[in-house]
């Protein structure tokens, strides 16, 4: 089969590889879409920083030259009579994978299990033509929705996973710094989960438009009159959560700076320079910092595509659908941050 392997910095080779054999409870895919993230832009421009190129990953064991992709969708090809799916089956795959036993994921926090690890960023995943995957990361594609949308599921469990770390309750004014792919995909969860009057911070152009449509009530563009602009826009009142989805240098002090006293801030963008931030107002405000990472698959992954058959957020942000090859040259808009929306690889286009 073909696969995008990843072997450094600039360095993805998309080539024949062995397709993989399944083992007894697993299920193998053949893949249908691809996305692609930022995690991958990053690792594709001065990596390798997480994936396990140089240093064997502590679960998996995996070292070396690994295949891309940890945001797939596929047709089952061949499953275990228990698994609960059969050939012909339409999934979409949460990527992580957990053990079910250690403490964290007794308390439901299956994304922070002690032995986790994720296909495309840990050991091989689904940017080639097929793949072997546990079934418990698995979630079934409604029928009506197309390949094409239903392959922004996994990040947008991202979004909603983000919305439900944020704590924000129905009432609660909350600002969004950001609108990308992953800040819209927070604003779409937020929309499902809660009723909150949603400011989002973009500079003027698509993007703002965008948010709008998806159900932002305020956008107002960042600037010397960004606190002023976020005041008038809630009557006055200083938003109770404030969401970093942007990864863009300064803005988490730009969260702290913004959020009412008491209030929560939820660190979801990664800059790539380590932030500074103003300890001594986050102590004396008594503000709450929190992040959010991946998704909790059996709580995030079902919504994410339910939200996606409603037929709103997949026209939005699909930027394109692309053939394996073009893998490299996505990977470089995306790092220069020249595209807009979502980009999925077709592995047999």
């Amino acid at each position: 089969m073909r696969a995008a392997v990843y072997h450094g910095a600039h360095d993805i080779r998309v080539t024949d590889v062995e397709t993989p054999t399944r083992a007894p409870g697993s299920v193998l895919i053949k893949i249908t879409r691809s996305g692609l993230c930022g995690t991958d832009a990053t690792e594709w421009s001065v990596g390798p920083k997480i994936f396990p190129v140089t240093t064997p990953h502590r679960v998996t064991g995996h070292m070396g030259p690994m295949i891309l992709g940890h945001e797939f969708i596929g047709e089952v090809v061949e499953a275990d009579a228990d698994s609960g799916f059969a050939p012909g089956d339409r999934v979409a795959s949460g990527a992580g994978v957990w053990c079910g036993e250690c403490a964290r994921c007794l308390e439901g926090r299956t994304n922070m299990c002690d032995r986790y690890y994720t296909y495309g960023l840990t050991t091989d995943g689904g940017m080639a033509g097929y793949i072997a995957t546990e079934s418990k990361n698995l979630a079934r594609i409604p029928d009506g929705l197309s390949d094409d949308y239903a392959g922004l599921a996994q990040p947008l469990a991202v979004g909603i996973h983000a919305a439900r770390r944020s704590g924000t309750h129905d009432g609660d004014r909350v600002v969004i710094i950001g609108a990308g792919a992953i800040a819209s995909f927070v604003l779409a969860g937020l929309g499902h989960l809660v009723d909150a009057e949603i400011l989002v911070v973009e500079f003027a152009g698509p993007k703002q438009d965008r948010v709008r449509r998806f159900g932002a009530d305020h956008v107002v563009s960042p600037g010397d009159t960004l606190y002023d602009d976020v005041l008038a826009a809630f009557g006055g009142v200083r938003p109770d959560v404030v969401i970093e989805a942007s990864g863009a240098p300064g803005q988490l002090a730009t969260a702290v700076s913004l959020v009412r006293d008491g209030g929560r801030v939820l660190a979801v963008g990664l800059p790539k320079a380590k932030p500074e931030l103003d300890i001594h107002s986050v102590v004396f405000r008594e503000i709450t910092i929190d992040s959010s990472l991946a998704h909790v698959c059996d709580t995030d992954l079902g919504p994410a595509l339910e939200i996606l058959a409603e037929g709103v957020v997949g026209p939005e942000l699909l930027e394109a659908v692309v053939p394996l090859e073009d893998l490299p040259a996505q990977l470089e808009r995306l790092a220069s941050g020249k595209l807009e929306g979502k980009v999925l690889i077709d592995p047999w286009a």
